[in-house]
């Protein structure tokens, strides 16, 4: 479910999120939203009757700038809609500029069980480098209000190889990471994509052999640290990897509601994939909710493009996928891939056998060369 706001829109973010001015901020319109992703949801429920949840995430823009009684709002209407699972996953994101304890507080009444906060760096240069709003103090503050609001489950966002960014700087904010004890821990390059302003004005980033040597001692770091890495970007302690993801990373479905959502669902009766996205501006998407118009495209993958969308995901997972995921997740034999497959194979970057398809340390490293054989 995206709420596609924030504060301030950052240099290096390619999201659907929209900047608030201070009047904007003060006339949140919650209500009109909260209605609106409604009546998303309903249009899209023929589309999964009698399916179960595992997951709900709750992704910006700057999810936390609701209201807890939005947040309970919107997961009381989903569970008069939906089969949720008992012990479904509920995650929501939020900003430590943005974070208060008594909200907190109210968002784990209200369901949520998970929280996502996106911290990026612990250093004040860093920081105000990348256009955030919150500081140092007030990240780890975020992370201790997690703690006292009874979250045994967050998540801390990490960002290395930043504007001007020393090795020792990206050791000091892996170990402040590790010290405020979340279950998760996302640890991703910063990259600049095409549409933000550090696209259009690149700042200077660490060169290419400095970028590795941050990655790979934050890595070992976390790795003393039991932290996990199974997927390219994410570590987690035992049994706290993220189940929403894993999803995507599985090429499991989703229904995407809100203003820029995507969703991706399977027919198995006409073994077909559709991708689906939404309206991506708030006051159209506002305005046309629960109507065709509401859909801003809707896509059949087609045979050809299969086979790369979900390598594109599952090869992403360090322990890789057993090898009947792929025939289950996209109704497809894994003859439609062998040829690429065995090319990858004889370079070292996966390795392949009758149970299970995995990533080598190299494919991992160089996931980009990798995929591009499919």
């Amino acid at each position: 479910m995206h709420i596609p706001w924030c504060v301030r829109k950052c240099p290096y973010c390619d999201f659907n999120s929209h900047a608030l001015s201070n009047a904007q901020q003060e006339n949140l319109p919650e209500f009109e939203y909260v209605e609106a992703l409604i009546r998303d949801l309903e249009q899209d429920l023929p589309r999964v009757w009698g399916r179960s949840i595992t997951s709900i995430f709750f992704g910006g823009g700057t999810p936390s700038l609701f209201s807890a009684e939005a947040i309970d709002r919107l997961l009381s209407e989903l569970r008069a809609r939906l089969n949720i699972n008992a012990n479904a996953e509920i995650t929501l994101e939020a900003n430590p500029g943005t974070v208060e304890q008594q909200r907190f507080n109210e968002y784990r009444d209200a369901g949520i069980n998970r929280l996502s906060i996106g911290v990026q760096s612990f250093n004040n240069d860093c920081l105000q480098a990348l256009g955030r709003i919150h500081d140092r103090r007030e990240a780890i503050r975020a992370a201790e209000i997690a703690h006292a609001a009874g979250f045994d489950n967050f998540n801390l966002d990490l960002m290395f190889a930043l504007p001007a960014q020393t090795l020792s700087q990206a050791h000091e904010d892996v170990a402040t990471a590790i010290d405020l004890e979340p279950t998760h821990i996302s640890y991703y390059q910063l990259t600049l994509e095409p549409n933000t302003l550090f696209y259009a004005q690149p700042p200077k980033l660490p060169n290419e052999d400095l970028a590795w040597q941050i990655q790979s001692e934050g890595q070992e770091l976390l790795a003393i640290a039991d932290y996990r890495q199974y997927e390219v970007s994410a570590y987690a302690k035992d049994k706290y990897q993220c189940a929403h993801n894993k999803n995507y990373w599985q090429f499991g479905d989703y229904l995407g509601i809100g203003a820029g959502a995507h969703g991706k669902l399977t027919d198995a009766s006409q073994q077909n994939i559709t991708r689906l996205t939404k309206k991506r501006h708030p006051r159209e998407y506002m305005e046309t909710a629960g109507t065709p118009e509401n859909i801003q495209s809707e896509k059949i993958v087609t045979r050809n493009e299969v086979g790369l969308e979900f390598m594109m995901n599952a090869l992403r997972l360090t322990e890789g996928y057993e090898s009947a995921l792929f025939s289950k997740h996209t109704g497809q034999a894994i003859t439609l891939v062998e040829r690429a497959l065995r090319e990858a194979e004889e370079k070292q970057l996966i390795i392949w056998t009758t149970e299970k398809i995995k990533p080598t340390e190299k494919g991992q490293r160089f996931l980009d060369d990798l995929l591009a054989l499919f």
